[in-house]
């Protein structure tokens, strides 16, 4: 479920009992512009927001792997030259009937190729994803529509700013 809103801890590290382990990409091309997803809730299609590809870990696989997956079975994308985690983050949000509670680690990407292809989406995929945009700093700063994670255009103006950080940034809790 790549869906809305993931302690720099080892590949296995601490994370709750029940916490879903999430893998996110940060996809710019050669323009440094921003891929997201826009999604919104099944029982309710007015709700809806703007996210970053990724999703769940399946039986063991690392996040880096979880995140090359996620990105190639939502955007079709698997030419990408992945970085290092740029940030993470503990979120919990209603979707679908159910409270998810994750741990979300954000990899940088670069690619050159912009076409988007989501014949990989999930069902659940199908039901809550309308579409796919890149997205320019500028853009992404001027919108007033609900983007995940909150502050994703200030974190990538310091991420262009000074370079990615050598250790990932910690971003605060999320509850919705």
């Amino acid at each position: 479920m790549s869906g809305q809103p993931e302690a720099a801890a080892a590949e296995g590290g601490s994370v709750p009992a029940g916490e879903r382990k999430v893998a996110r990409v940060v996809l710019l091309d050669a323009e440094d512009r921003i891929l997201l997803l826009h999604g919104f809730e099944p029982a309710d299609p007015s709700s809806t927001w703007w996210f970053t590809p990724g999703g769940g870990l399946e039986e063991g696989e690392t996040r880096e792997q979880a995140a090359r997956r996620e990105l190639a079975e939502e955007t079709g994308i698997t030419d990408v030259r992945l970085g290092p985690v740029l940030w993470q983050r503990h979120c919990s949000f209603p979707f679908d009937g159910r409270r998810w509670d994750q741990d979300e680690w954000y990899y940088l990407a670069r690619t050159d190729r912009t076409e988007t292809e989501t014949s990989g989406h999930t069902d659940l995929e199908r039901r809550s994803v309308t579409g796919l945009r890149w997205w320019t700093r500028a853009e992404l700063s001027a919108t007033r529509e609900t983007v995940y994670p909150t502050r994703l255009a200030g974190l990538l103006e310091t991420l262009f700013d000074e370079g990615p950080p050598s250790t990932p940034v910690i971003l605060a809790a999320e509850v919705v």
